[in-house]
This record gives structure tokens, C-alpha cells and sequence, in this order.
């Protein structure tokens, strides 16, 4: 049961669970309801962008989204972020964090009074714009946090170590703690990036040189790089790490940043499997994005689950966990979502399984095996934001019971 505010108030069987008079009943008799899925790296504003941006290699790629991010329209940003929103909606996601530059995404959550962490992302490799391009950080995360609803929260991502300059990401650091955001950033995920970190080689220190920026001191890996910023910490979500050792998981475990697998994403760009095993025999929180529209074909977080139980050799439960409870602990939310308990927010997915069964291992085979086409309802706060009839942004609340 839902209670007005749009929390669990209670759960179990019909019988034993209390039917208010006016409530309404939504009925799903051969369904199974699971809590809403929580998808720990999406880019919504370039969902667009789908189909547009082809490569031979990654240094390449990114070079090719500056100059389109670098065009796109306000229009071309927002629609973006709807549909892409709309998207990550029908396969069952009702957290979104997102990264991005034009605030879209908070505009698309407030509108469709969706459930999100938007980072703002911080780009700049020259040392010499640091100065300015923090202030107008500070500036536009104001405006963002003006702008946001209850249900969406404000955090600051500086992008990566080749997009952005020591004097920036120390300065997102010290803004970051002033402002009590959370950090995200693009770490570990190439071997181009890890050759950029570690001896001032690859593509993207020849870009760098090409423009004359001073290289950033060398340092022993990426994860070792954003560490000394200050920038690893409770709270911090560390994207991609594919390109890390022993000494980069054991600092991650004594930091208390969280990682976010993207495992469809790096096989998409070539850069290899994360090392999930090493991650939980370490004790690293963890959990699954889907990453952009333009790296993967469609926003299923079950699809990442999949994968990363092949990667993993997890169980299909524990692969379930990593995009509900597991997800919802790497945001420290594990008290407001991830799990269907009274007192959560009723953040929820319904699926349609053909043959139920009391087994919860045959539940979340059955579940990762189905995968988006499973899909009949998303509610967020009890109030259903998808279906297959009506998948429109902001459509008609309907609470369910």
C-alpha cells in the first residue's frame, strides 16, 4: 500500500495489507513488483545524439561529441533529455544520475516529477580558464539547485583527467565540499586514459600538446591521479574503472567512493570488462549505468545486469541487487529507495513473468532473462510515469494502492 505522501505503507499479501476507503487498486495478477531501478550513469541530453557520432578510436569519439556538444541547440538538449528520460522510464529505472552540461535533465525530472541526481559536469583543460570557468560553475550549480524539485538533487562532476586541468579539478574539489555536493568523474576507463595519467603519452597527450597545455604531473594510475586531487570520498561515484589494479581497488575500498560499472558502454568503445570480483572481494560499493544513448542501443539496466553477471560469475539475485539496493547504497539513498520497505518511497517496477515461482534465484533468472520486454508499469512516488499504453512524459498520475 501507498500512503499520500507517495511511500510504502505497507507490504505483503492483499489480504493482510490494509485498503483505505478511495484508494485505488491496481491489480497484477501473474506480475511480479520489484523496487524501481536505479541507474548510476546516464548522459539524458545527448540521447539525441543516438546513431550520430562514429569513430575509429575513443580519443577520436570524444573529440567528435565536443564538437557536437559544442552546436547542439538549447531545443536539441531538451527534447534530448524527455525522451531519454521517457526512456529509462519504460525499462524500469525511477533514479536517474545523470551528467551534463545544459541542465536539461533537471528541467525534464521537475516537469515529469521524476526521481534524479543531476551532475553538473566541469570541462577545461587550459590552467589558464580555471579560474573563470569555477566561477561560473558556482553560479550555474545555484541556478540548477534553484531550479531542482525535492526529488532532484544537485551534485558537480569534473569529466575526466584528459578534459580537464589540475588548477580545475582541485578547484571542483574545494567547491564540492564548500557546497556539499557530491563528485563524479570519468576515471579508469581506457587504456588512452591511463596513458595520459601515467607518462604524458597516447592521443590525448598529443592534443594536449597540439594546443600547448602543460601535461599534468604524472601519477601512478587515474584512480592514484583523482586521489591526490582530494577528489576520491564517501559520496564520490568513480565511473567506468575498467583500467585499475590491486593498489587502485584497495584505495577505492579505503576512500569510500563507490564505482559505477558501465559494462555494454566500455565493450561498445573496446576498453575491457571492469573487474567486478575484484570490487566485491574488496568490499567496494558498486552498482550498474547504462551510460548515453550513444553508446549503448537502448537504457535497460537489466541488459547491464546481465552482462555484469557473466562479468562477475555472480548470482542473478545478486545481479538484481546491484541495480536496486546495491545501486541505492553506492548514493548513501538506501534509506529512501532500492528496496520495497514502509517508510521508502514507492519507487517501482512491475513485470509480467509467465510462470511465477517462490523461488527468489528462479525469480531473478527469470527477471535478467526477460529484460525489458518484461516490463508492464514504472511508478515513481505510486504514481505510474510509464506504461505501455501511455509512455509519455508527465502523463496522468495514477497511484497505485
Amino acid at each position: 500500500m501507498v500512503d499520500s505522501d507517495g511511500r510504502i505503507a505497507a507490504v505483503g499479501p492483499d489480504h493482510a495489507v490494509p485498503h483505505p476507503p478511495g484508494t485505488r487498486a491496481l491489480a497484477f495478477p501473474t506480475a511480479l513488483v520489484l523496487p524501481g531501478f536505479v541507474n548510476l550513469h546516464t548522459h539524458l541530453e545527448l540521447h539525441a545524439l543516438r546513431g550520430s557520432v562514429v569513430a575509429s578510436d575513443f580519443s577520436a569519439w570524444i573529440q567528435q561529441m565536443r564538437r557536437i556538444r559544442d552546436t547542439a541547440s538549447a531545443d536539441t538538449y531538451a527534447a534530448s533529455a524527455e525522451a531519454g528520460l521517457r526512456e529509462a522510464w519504460r525499462y524500469g529505472t525511477t533514479t536517474v544520475v545523470d551528467t551534463g552540461v545544459s541542465g536539461a535533465t533537471v528541467a525534464a525530472l521537475k516537469r515529469g516529477r521524476g526521481r534524479g541526481l543531476f551532475f553538473q559536469e566541469a570541462i577545461g583543460p587550459d590552467p589558464a580558464q580555471a579560474a573563470r570557468l569555477l566561477s561560473e560553475l558556482a553560479e550555474t550549480i545555484a541556478a540548477r539547485r534553484s531550479a531542482a524539485s525535492p526529488r532532484v538533487r544537485i551534485g558537480l562532476s569534473p569529466h575526466a583527467p584528459y578534459t580537464v586541468s589540475p588548477e580545475l579539478l582541485t578547484g571542483c574539489v574545494a567547491l564540492a565540499r564548500r557546497e556539499q555536493l557530491p563528485l563524479a568523474m570519468h576515471l579508469a576507463e581506457s587504456v588512452a586514459e591511463s596513458q595520459f595519467v601515467t607518462r604524458g603519452e597516447g592521443p590525448f597527450a598529443a592534443a594536449w600538446r597540439e594546443r600547448g597545455l602543460p601535461l599534468p604531473p604524472s601519477a601512478a594510475s587515474p584512480i592514484a591521479y583523482a586521489d591526490r586531487a582530494g577528489l576520491l570520498r564517501p559520496g564520490t561515484l568513480v565511473i567506468h574503472a575498467v583500467q585499475v589494479d590491486d593498489s587502485d581497488v584497495l584505495r577505492l575500498h579505503d576512500t569510500g567512493a563507490a564505482v559505477v560499472a558501465c559494462p555494454r558502454s566500455n565493450r561498445y568503445h573496446g576498453h575491457g570488462d571492469p573487474s567486478l570480483g575484484a570490487l566485491d572481494r574488496a568490499k567496494v560499493r558498486w552498482g550498474l549505468g547504462t551510460d548515453s544513448g550513444v553508446s549503448v542501443d537502448t537504457l535497460d539496466l537489466l541488459a547491464e545486469a546481465r552482462l555484469a553477471r557473466a562479468i562477475g560469475g555472480m548470482s542473478a539475485a545478486d545481479a538484481v541487487r546491484c541495480i536496486t539496493i546495491e545501486a541505492a547504497r553506492g548514493l548513501a539513498w538506501e534509506a529512501e529507495i532500492g528496496s520495497l520497505e514502509p517508510g521508502k518511497w514507492a519507487d517501482l517496477v512491475v513485470l509480467e513473468l509467465e510462470a511465477p515461482s517462490p523461488e527468489p534465484e528462479v525469480l531473478a533468472d527469470r527477471v535478467l532473462s526477460r529484460g525489458g520486454e518484461a516490463m508492464i508499469a514504472t511508478f515513481v512516488e505510486g504514481r505510474e510515469v510509464w506504461s505501455p499504453d501511455d509512455g509519455s512524459l508527465g502523463a496522468a498520475p495514477q497511484t497505485a494502492e
